[in-house]
C-alpha cells in the first residue's frame, strides 16, 4: 500500500452508512474536473483547499492531452496518465491504497472498476457529470451521482451534504 501523507482528513459520519474518514481523493480529469480538456470553474480553488486535508491523486487518459497543463498550478502530488487498459490501470492504482479512506470522482467507462472497488471497500464512489455525460456503467458502480465538477468537490468541503444524500 502506498502510504499517504498524513493529511487531517475529511470525517465523514453517515447513518447507515457509518463513520468515514476520507484521506486520498483519486479524480479523473477528462469529463470529470474539465469539460472538452479545459479544467471547470471553481475546480482549480476547491482542490487546492482540499489538497491542506486529503491528498490528491489525478488519473486520466487525457483525451484532450490538456490536463497536466491545466492542473500544473494545482501541483496535484500525483498526476498519471494512462496508456492504455484505463480501467484496469486505475481500478489497480487506486488498490494501493486503503479505499475505505478514498473519495473516487469519475464520469467515464474507464473509472467503471475504479468506482464499483473504492464503493465496494467502503469509500465514496462519486459519479460526476461535467457536461460531457456520464457512462451508465460508471454511473451504477457509484454511491452518489452529481452534477458538475465543483458540485462534486463540494461534497468533501461540505460533508453535511454528503451526509443529507447517503444517509439511510
Amino acid at each position: 500500500m502506498i502510504d499517504p501523507v498524513q493529511k487531517p482528513g475529511i470525517a465523514i459520519d453517515i447513518p447507515g452508512f457509518g463513520p468515514r474518514l476520507i484521506r486520498t481523493i483519486i479524480s479523473d480529469y477528462t469529463g470529470t474536473l474539465s469539460r472538452r480538456g479545459k479544467l471547470s470553474p471553481g475546480v482549480e480553488s476547491r482542490l487546492v483547499r482540499l489538497q491542506k486535508l486529503v491528498d490528491v491523486k489525478i488519473v486520466t487518459a487525457d483525451t484532450y492531452g490538456t490536463a497536466a497543463r491545466q492542473i500544473k498550478t494545482i501541483t496535484a502530488p500525483y498526476f498519471l496518465k494512462l496508456a492504455s487498459g484505463h480501467d484496469k490501470e486505475k481500478r489497480d492504482f487506486a488498490r494501493k491504497l486503503d479505499l475505505r479512506h478514498v473519495a473516487a470522482f469519475g464520469n467515464g467507462n474507464n473509472d467503471r472498476l475504479l468506482l464499483r472497488a473504492v464503493k465496494s471497500a467502503g469509500g465514496f464512489a462519486i459519479a460526476v457529470d461535467n457536461g460531457e455525460g456520464v457512462a451508465l456503467d460508471a454511473f451504477l458502480a457509484a454511491n452518489i451521482f452529481i452534477s458538475g465538477a465543483a458540485n462534486a468537490l463540494d461534497l468533501l468541503l461540505n460533508p453535511n451534504a454528503l451526509k443529507a444524500t447517503l444517509r439511510s
